[in-house]
């Protein structure tokens, strides 16, 4: 496959707004564009390969791979697999499924956060097999959605955070609803596969018992007990915690034509508009309020939240959408490489960590895809090449410390190659190789078919 040379980060200059707002979209090429975008997946591939091979990640500093748990999930090879079958990258494809179907079992003696596995292996394991149609995929997928749905055996039927695969004992019972309600897509799709109900079943009841312990104007809070209910702390807002929860009330209900799950929205959103949004400083933010109140907690705003963007403009919001993919940008464009979180109503730091997070360049993605406007294929464009001016190392890519002293962190997560890389690209691509319309990404980016 040809690409562009794309070999030094010091050819790229970072952007910022002043240089943005004189260029005519007519400079840009979004060919070119894709074929960068290639290249810099390819690099940031072949560094893991290199130093990290059958680990779960890369260390790109120290040169050397790293495991969550006592054994490999792969956890790289599996999220980004299907990033490549959509690049067209075949040779380095057919590498990691070769690895994955020699070498990935899940009986292994060990707890794993019910959450990250689920929505980085399981969803990536799904989606490659509706991609390429290999059933020993779908086989992997199944053997761990059996091991990991024990989660789910509470008195409220709202999973624990932690799993053995092998026993099947959970463990974590203070949980929080994204660690609660992020299931029913990658649980939705299994069970159309295998004909199983029993997958979407017990996704959908926790979802559901979880909406029914919403506050009285339709807010959840930070964390809850799974045996009990009892809420642990009641600061609601569109963040880490509660992000995928909201993302995937909007997302099943499109994927499955699920009625409940489009009430679930339904009712948060009009909550979430009414008490989380913040029109009172420069621009437009969601904060933070109490779940019982709504009165405002704090005016903290961050990476995670940057997915928000993408969900309204899915749900048709594109006034507010287009409005805060403004905030988005300007978030990111700040420091030339956003934060994890800031406070937007004095626009100062609160944690200056990047660890290479894809959900501002995929809400431009998604405005884009809805509006056309190539204002957010320059947004997209300016972000991509930021992370490149400043994550890239000569193996791969590193996460940043601090975005103000760019210093870099000994780590490269998987999702840098299965959703940011991948979001870039398909924000470039006019190939088409994967229909916009036609799939439904879980909040890992791996595409399911509508």
């Amino acid at each position: 496959m040809l690409v562009y040379s794309f070999t030094s980060a010091q050819q790229i200059k970072p952007l910022n707004n002043a240089n943005v707002q004189s260029e005519s979209p007519e400079t840009l090429d979004k060919a070119g564009l894709a074929n960068q975008v290639r290249n810099e997946f390819l690099h940031a591939w072949q560094g893991y390969r290199q130093y990290a091979w059958g680990y779960d990640a890369l260390k790109p500093l120290s040169k050397k791979g790293h495991n969550w748990y006592a054994h490999s999930l792969l956890m790289t090879p599996v999220d980004a697999l299907d990033a490549m079958l959509i690049m067209g990258l075949n040779d380095e494809a057919k590498d990691a499924e070769k690895i994955i179907l020699d070498s990935l079992r899940f009986d292994y003696d060990m707890d794993v956060q019910n959450f990250e596995v689920s929505i980085r292996i399981l969803g990536g394991l799904i989606s490659v097999y509706e991609l390429n149609g290999n059933k020993r995929f779908l086989d992997l997928a199944t053997d761990l959605g059996n091991r990991l749905i024990k989660a789910f055996d509470s008195p409220t039927g709202m999973p624990y955070r932690y799993v053995n695969l092998v026993t099947g004992k959970a463990s974590g019972n203070i949980s929080n609803p994204a660690e609660i309600g992020t299931y029913i897509v990658e649980y939705g799709v299994l069970s159309r596969h295998t004909g199983n109900p029993k997958y979407f079943e017990t996704a959908k009841k926790a979802m559901l018992a979880l909406h029914k312990l919403r506050s009285p104007i339709n807010l959840t809070g930070t964390s809850i007990n799974v045996e009990t209910g009892e809420w642990m702390e009641t600061d609601s807002h569109i963040s880490g915690c509660i992000d995928s929860y909201l993302e995937y009330m909007l997302k099943s209900s499109i994927l499955f034509n699920d009625k409940d799950m489009r009430e679930l929205w339904n009712t948060s959103i009009v909550a979430v508009n009414k008490y989380l949004a913040d029109t009172q400083y420069d621009g437009f933010w969601y904060g933070h309020s109490d779940m019982n109140t709504g009165k405002r907690s704090a005016t903290v705003y961050g990476s995670l939240d940057a997915f928000f963007a993408a969900s309204l403009a899915m749900s048709g919001d594109l006034t507010r959408a287009e409005k805060l993919q403004e905030s988005n940008y300007k978030m990111f464009m700040l420091n030339d490489i956003e934060p994890e979180e800031l406070n937007y109503a004095t626009m100062e730091i609160t944690n200056a960590n990047y660890i290479l997070r894809p959900e501002n360049i995929e809400s431009a993605y998604y405005l884009y895809n809805y509006t056309h406007d190539e204002k957010y294929l320059r947004q997209g464009r300016d972000m991509f090449q930021n992370i490149v001016t400043y994550c890239r190392t000569p193996e791969a890519y590193a996460a940043l410390k601090n975005v103000k002293t760019k210093e870099k962190r000994d780590y490269m997560e998987s999702f840098f190659l299965a959703e940011t890389l991948k979001y870039a690209f398909l924000l470039f691509d006019d190939n088409l190789s994967l229909d916009f319309n036609k799939v439904i990404f879980n909040t890992e980016a791996h595409p399911y078919k509508r």
